[in-house]
């Protein structure tokens, strides 16, 4: 009987356990995490596309699409921001700050909607384009794209930090886990070894030293149980043999 043999099963169930529950939690986190910026982003978006769209009432009614579009460019010094289009309530691109062309994405879209949409644009990236309604769509829409992979960087960031932390407690308890597992099979190493020079002294070897024995006798646990157990057989095979 081996006391490293006997917890290997136990050392990997615990190795298991603690990789599971650093794997799910990092996993929840992470989830949490983005689902959470990504509604904020979406009401960030949203705010901007309704505040652009109310400053552009008076501009779209007059048709000063110069002042329009110097509106919009404003607008683009916002880090988030990726693009902006203008139609009027037929769906036509009135203004936009796409370089050189819209892209054919977007023209085949249904542009006087102004739900959420999740886009992946050759030489723009993924974005979340959102939309508001100008006079509730009787003067057309303003659509902008919000750029998706600020989410993920704000992800990392928040989410980094306790990864780290979950993986450092991890490893240690790990550590600390096999720590304790070897120190709970040491008893047990004892035990056999004394058992096997029992068997020893049976085939007339020498006597098994009682010193380190003597110690597991007295523990109060199982270990002590089992030690006193085997002590008891030993010193009933003499009186045995004389029956």
């Amino acid at each position: 009987m081996s006391g490293a043999h006997l917890f290997r099963g136990a050392a990997f169930g615990i190795f298991v356990l603690f990789g599971v529950i650093a794997v799910a939690t990092s996993v929840l986190c992470v989830r949490t995490v983005d689902k959470q910026l990504t509604s904020e982003y979406e009401e960030n978006g949203a705010q901007i596309a309704q505040a652009l769209a109310s400053s552009s009432e008076d501009v779209l009614v007059n048709r000063d699409l110069s002042t329009m579009q110097a509106l919009i460019d404003q607008y683009m010094s916002i880090r988030a921001i990726k693009y902006i289009y203008l139609v009027d309530e037929k769906g036509e691109i009135l203004v936009h700050t796409f370089v050189p062309e819209v892209p054919a994405a977007i023209r085949a879209s249904d542009m006087t909607r102004t739900a959420i949409v999740r886009r992946d644009l050759a030489n723009v990236g993924a974005v979340l384009e959102v939309g508001a309604p100008i006079l509730g769509g009787l003067a057309g829409s303003v659509h902008l794209g919000m750029d998706s992979s600020l989410i993920g960087l704000k992800i990392k960031a928040a989410v980094g930090q306790q990864v780290y932390l979950i993986s450092v407690i991890f490893i240690l308890s790990i550590m600390l886990s096999a720590l304790l597992l070897r120190r709970a099979a040491r008893p047990l190493k004892v035990l056999e070894q004394y058992i096997v020079s029992l068997h020893a002294t049976a085939s007339g070897g020498a006597q098994p030293s009682e010193a380190r024995f003597e110690a597991l006798h007295n523990r109060r646990d199982e270990i002590g149980a089992l030690a006193r157990a085997v002590r008891a057989l030993a010193n009933d095979k003499p009186s045995s043999g004389r029956g």
